[in-house]
């Protein structure tokens, strides 16, 4: 297997996930890259703004600003992110990182 650039604890549904012997996995590379997008996300609490708020052009710059967070994480290639809002309240975020291929999740807020 060829060493890892990035990794990182894989934490799933808020809690850390473990193997069968009870040790936390282990996240690599693009994975640890996409976990880490998420959770810069949701520390910003734009998420939680964008799902609530119905003022379209608040919704639009709340997008920006977490599009260009993105953006300037050095892992990921700049402007290559978007976010799309395909129903009321469910986004999706796609993004390229410089070496590891595309990135691609769903984003709610819980």
């Amino acid at each position: 297997m060829p060493e890892s650039k990035y990794f990182d604890i894989l934490v799933t549904d808020d809690d850390l996930t473990l193997d069968v012997g009870g040790i936390p996995a282990r996240c690599f590379d693009r994975d640890s890259i996409a976990q880490d997008i998420k959770h810069m996300i949701r520390e910003t609490g734009l998420l939680v703004d964008l799902v609530a708020n119905r003022d379209e052009r608040k919704k639009a710059e709340n997008l920006v600003e977490l599009t260009m967070a993105v953006d300037n994480d050095e892992r990921i290639v700049p402007g290559s992110c978007e976010i799309h809002e395909p129903e009321l309240g469910v986004f999706y975020l796609v993004a390229e990182t410089v070496e590891f291929g595309p990135v691609d999740f769903k984003l709610e807020a819980k």
